[in-house]
């Protein structure tokens, strides 16, 4: 039988808070408010007692997940993901069955790495990470595919093939839901990338901004435009931070970077964006004024803003993997004078739970829930979010 499987603190806390009583009685600093988080694990509002390999919150408070399934043939062991959706009121209904998903190489294993909601909040986009059997010896190739299907579970074809399934990274909706944008890889490994846009119905993937090569891209909410890390393609010279007008073939430089490790993210308003230079710096930029900036050192890992933009939600872990959560509230920006780094500020973290650690977690858009999914069982469970 042969597995063919997708894979996939203050260490003295107390000195922080007697320093706080001390400073606060003696009047020597100041020291802003922690923002106390009650939430009661024992109580969540709902929970998805299944073994949750992504999801997402919709617009409208919807909830799309993955299920692992595990699916047996006479020499192979597959895995292929159901998916899910729960509605605001909790109830459940399975979108994709996903041992019935036809593709043109039979023996393949997939699991959801991550879920989009399109604009309109009716069409979703799944990414997967594949496993695809090669040969009789069960040799396997792995690689990056996209899944489109609407809130009713109907699958989104990409053109008259008979394949679902579609070659891409970090795949994003555009503005009309009618189409995706998504990277795929120019140098290996996954050192750069290129550009695509899918009309799914209409036409294949073709390429836009052809002979440029990118670090990571991220889509503007409901909008054509790209913000993209672009690098040489014999990755000489530095990163520039470009904002790419795909239906106009347009572009603008906004910045030249001292770095990028990652994290590329634009904030709920598409007034900030937010990516780390290095393991340890988080740079926070205003598009509107470029010149803008603060850094922050708060270690590597992965992070949400709140809805009013004022912190971000840091797992203090990459993506696939647990760690404690810790909310780090975001200083104001300064402008930066030219040929002069910008300070690295060190931020106090505000841990959500105490020494608890989490495999996924998400906000929903209008700020009123966190989800969570623990290491172990990976169980969802959604939580209210005070504010």
């Amino acid at each position: 039988m042969i597995w063919v499987c997708p894979s996939s603190k203050a260490r003295f806390p107390w000195i922080r808070w007697f320093c706080a009583f001390l400073c606060a009685v003696a009047g020597c600093c100041s020291i802003a408010p922690v923002r106390a988080q009650n939430i009661d694990l024992e109580k969540p509002l709902h929970s998805i007692n299944e073994d949750v390999t992504a999801f997402a919150f919709g617009p409208d408070g919807r909830i799309v997940y993955s299920v692992r399934q595990l699916l047996k043939t006479k020499k192979y062991d597959l895995q292929r993901d159901d998916i899910w959706l729960q509605d605001a009121n909790g109830k459940r209904r399975r979108l994709l069955e996903g041992n019935k998903l036809v593709y043109s190489n039979p023996l393949f294993s997939y699991s959801v790495d991550s879920f989009r909601f399109a604009p309109d909040g009716h069409a979703i986009l799944a990414e997967l990470f594949v496993s695809l059997v090669t040969d009789d010896t069960g040799a396997t190739s792995d690689t990056q595919m996209a899944l489109l299907l609407d809130d009713s579970g109907k699958l989104l074809k990409i053109d008259d093939s008979k394949d679902f399934l579609f070659e891409a990274i970090h795949p994003g909706w555009l503005a009309d839901a009618s189409a995706v944008a998504f990277l795929r890889e120019a140098l290996k490994p996954h050192l750069l990338f290129s550009m695509f846009v899918l009309h799914y119905a209409v036409e294949r993937p073709r390429p836009v901004f052809e002979g440029r090569t990118f670090l990571d891209a991220e889509l503007f909410p409901r909008a054509n435009i790209v913000l993209a890390v672009e690098r040489d393609r014999n990755l000489s010279g530095p990163p520039r931070l470009q904002r790419l007008n795909i239906a106009m073939d347009a572009d603008q430089e906004l910045a030249t970077l001292d770095g990028f490790t990652g994290g590329l993210s634009i904030s709920p308003s598409g007034k900030l964006c937010a990516y780390y230079i290095d393991n340890e710096v988080l740079e926070v930029r205003e598009l509107a004024a470029p010149n803008r900036v603060v850094r922050i050192r708060i270690g590597f890992g992965v992070f949400q803003w709140s809805p009013d933009e004022s912190r971000i939600l840091l797992k203090r872990a990459p993506e696939k993997k647990s760690g404690e959560l810790v909310w780090i509230d975001l200083p104001r920006l300064n402008a930066a004078t030219a040929g002069t780094p910008a300070p690295i500020i060190q931020p106090t973290p505000v841990p959500l739970f105490h020494n608890l650690a989490f495999r996924e977690f998400a906000i929903s858009p209008d700020g009123r829930f966190l989800a969570l999914v623990a290491p172990g069982k990976h169980n969802l469970q959604v939580f209210p979010l005070s504010r």
